[in-house]
């Protein structure tokens, strides 16, 4: 699996969500501009849960640097269409109005557009819309020769040891008193608007970010695709009570959410890692994974960087190929349902006190181990995959990401977080909203400053003028009315083979 071919085979996409935000550090609430094109259709250009949440979307890429030249092409295509607007920075939100208030994404007159935004109105209903407005990176890989059993392996693996990608990446230490409005939150207030905690890495893959009560009742395993699949599919047909209070629609018939059952869809699916296939259209995703089996891997819980142009930079990329390999190759027993809770417990505990000295973990061999302990030795492992790396790459880009990011183990304060509040108190009272505002600015500034060949902006506008026109013609196709193709659309008997 180390052979040049193989390495040089690895595949990588990226998608980025970020808020619109207005210059004075408060949540846009215009409609997605029309500059973008149809957020139904667009194949780089979308919206995420809410209208003012932009979600942008690169193809696959063999190359670290291809990609992220790809991200930054549709950074500036957007750039140039937001006006006074900028992207939000920072993974946890802006100043952010009243719930009911934050404007849900619109996907057009079609059954499959009202489809998606009564999804999000489910999730509103559910959660409550603040919690939906945190943004972040998925990271897309995969490995040529790999098969369904070889993902899930290296699902378990990062399950287990992911709470490293926190420590390393974690940029959200901090976050506007807005966000956690009438909630309890456990948070301690660093200035007038400001909260956070000494030592949190990502408070939003904390408790405070992408958690339900309900989900936790979700037993998944991640053992084997029909495990895995059988766990989400019950999840995807129970009724939950919480839910089935709710209902499907109002008295006066608008709709609050696609259905009662404990997930609306499989994305509802709150993980730090996924099981992804591609999908047909009108596939569910599910079907799709049964059908064919995995075809790449979605990491979930890296932040925003802030102090990226575009959110991730390339030694991040590294790092993320070099850890995905070694959780790949190593020895990974099947889960137990204890070992899942103790994982989670990890994952919560490094996002509040990651930065905390002489933090101890609970290891999934039996015992404690402290995090620096164990976070060496993961960094030793994947050193040699990054030397693997490099000799199919030419060069020593890999070791050099991997020892340049792994030096915020020994020096805590080089972390994106502790980074963040040492800025926030240097130059901005310790305020959130200050310190990623002038973050936002600055990135805006530097992007439209970039080269903008007419070539480029040709193409992105007649990506978004073609993809009007295919939203229109999904419209003008619709003949089933709404109930009928919401009932087909959520019908169980559409996530078996």
């Amino acid at each position: 699996m180390d052979d040049k071919e193989t390495l040089l085979g690895i595949r990588r996409g990226i998608e980025k969500e970020s808020l619109r935000a207005l210059p004075g550090g408060g949540l846009a609430l215009t409609p997605h501009p029309v500059a973008l094109g149809s957020a139904l259709t667009h194949p780089h250009i979308t919206t995420d849960y809410s209208e003012s949440q932009l979600e942008l979307i690169t193809g696959v890429h063999a190359g670290v640097d291809d990609a992220l030249r790809e991200l930054t092409e549709i950074h500036q295509a957007v750039y140039h269409a937001l006006g006074d607007e900028r992207l939000w920075v920072g993974s946890m939100p802006c100043g952010l109005p009243i719930d009911e208030t934050i404007p849900i994404g619109r996907y057009g007159s079609s059954n499959v557009g009202r489809a998606k935004s009564i999804y999000r109105m489910g999730l509103g209903q559910r959660y409550g819309r603040r919690m939906q407005t945190i943004s972040g990176i998925h990271y897309n890989w995969s490995l040529p020769g790999v098969g369904t059993d070889g993902y899930f392996g290296a699902i378990r693996n990062f399950r287990r040891e992911g709470w490293l990608l926190l420590y390393l990446f974690g940029a959200s230490p901090a976050l506007c008193d807005s966000f956690v409005a009438g909630r309890e939150h456990g948070l301690q207030r660093l200035s007038g608007r400001t909260l956070y905690l000494p030592h949190a890495t990502s408070l939003r893959m904390g408790r405070l970010g992408y958690q339900s009560d309900a989900q936790s009742s979700i037993a998944v395993s991640y053992n084997c695709l029909q495990s895995y699949a059988d766990s989400l599919q019950d999840a995807l047909s129970r009724p939950y009570p919480a839910y089935e209070a709710i209902g499907v629609r109002t008295p006066g018939g608008d709709y609050n959410q696609l259905s009662t059952s404990l997930l609306q869809i499989e994305n509802e699916f709150y993980s730090t890692i996924r099981a992804k296939r591609v999908i047909r259209p009108g596939e569910r995703p599910l079907h799709a994974l049964r059908e064919r089996g995995v075809e790449y891997i979605e990491v979930r819980l890296m932040d925003l960087d802030p102090f990226e142009p575009v959110g991730i930079g390339a030694d991040t990329m590294r790092v993320l190929d070099a850890f995905l390999l070694h959780c790949l190759k190593g020895a990974s027993p099947e889960d137990t349902p204890e070992e899942i809770a103790a994982n989670a417990r990890n994952q919560h505990r490094v996002a509040a006190r990651g930065r905390e000295p002489g933090l101890m973990l609970e290891h999934w061999q039996g015992g404690e181990r402290s995090l620096a302990d164990w976070a060496a030795e993961i960094l030793a492992a994947c050193a040699a995959h990054a030397d693997a790396l490099d000799a199919a790459h030419g060069g020593r880009a890999y070791r050099a990401a991997l020892e340049r990011i792994g030096e915020r183990l020994r020096r805590p304060e080089l972390c994106p977080s502790a980074r963040m509040l040492a800025v926030m108190a240097q130059d901005f009272d310790d305020s959130y909203v200050g310190f990623i505002r002038r973050q936002s600015d600055a990135t805006r500034t530097a992007l439209l400053a970039l080269p903008y060949p007419d070539a480029l902006q040709q193409r992105f506008a007649a990506e978004a003028a073609e993809s009007l026109a295919a939203q229109a013609r999904i419209e003008a196709a619709d003949t089933l009315p709404f109930e009928e193709f919401r009932r087909f659309y959520v019908a169980p008997a559409r996530m078996e083979i």
